[in-house]
């Protein structure tokens, strides 16, 4: 990847959620990937835990060559990997791919049934998960005496920004990472409110998780 790196919302963590409707079992299976290849693996993967089931109908967005896919394996056209896909758009995600199993359990749910189940499929995976804000950030060090640290918290709470690491000894040194785009503003509110008696160190440029909490 070359330049600077784009900000977008992925999952976490693989994950699975199921339910029945009418008489059916649906499981939805979630997992993060970067490359089409290991979304093929994971389709894989998932059908082979499920060789039994009616259907195993997929949907994948990926970063890479901009790639979306879906199928219905079987359903009728339209009622499953369109509908999976789309939850998957709506909710902005990328790098993600899922997998919605079916274990028919002899009632017919029509189409519409069809499309709401498969799609509550893959939001009940997404929210079995956690959707990954992942943006641009500079790493910052800070380095500050005790007199003037109290005055940082509510800057650091106005960008956004989050504390990796405080250390105390002499003075008060903390790590933290704040979106690329703030990361000026923010140094030169620092500034001000310590009247200058602040050391900023600029780490690097990472993609960092901004959906975490951070304690």
């Amino acid at each position: 990847m070359h330049g600077k790196p784009e900000s977008y919302k992925t999952i976490a963590k693989k994950a699975q959620a199921s339910f029945v409707e009418k008489k059916s079992e649906f499981i939805g299976n979630i997992a993060p990937c970067t490359t089409e290849s290991e979304a093929i693996s994971f389709i894989e993967e998932i059908r082979k835990q499920h060789r039994k089931a009616t259907h195993n109908c997929y949907a994948y967005i990926l970063r890479e060559n901009n790639i979306g896919r879906h199928s219905d394996d079987g359903e009728p056209s339209g009622t499953a990997g369109a509908p999976m896909f789309e939850v998957l758009k709506k909710e902005g995600l990328t790098d993600v791919c899922c997998v919605v199993t079916r274990y028919f359990g002899g009632v017919l749910l029509g189409a519409g049934g069809l499309v709401r189940a498969y799609s509550n499929g893959v939001a009940a995976a997404v929210g079995a998960s956690r959707i990954k804000e992942m943006k641009s950030a500079a790493k910052l060090i800070i380095e500050v005496e005790y007199s003037l640290y109290g005055k940082l918290g509510a800057i650091f709470s106005e960008f956004d920004a989050r504390i990796e690491k405080e250390e105390f000894a002499a003075g008060v040194e903390i790590i933290l990472f704040v979106e690329e785009e703030k990361a000026e503003s923010l140094k030169e509110k620092v500034v001000d409110a310590c009247f200058g008696r602040v050391v900023i160190k600029e780490l690097g440029r990472i993609e960092f998780d901004f959906g975490k909490t951070y304690s």
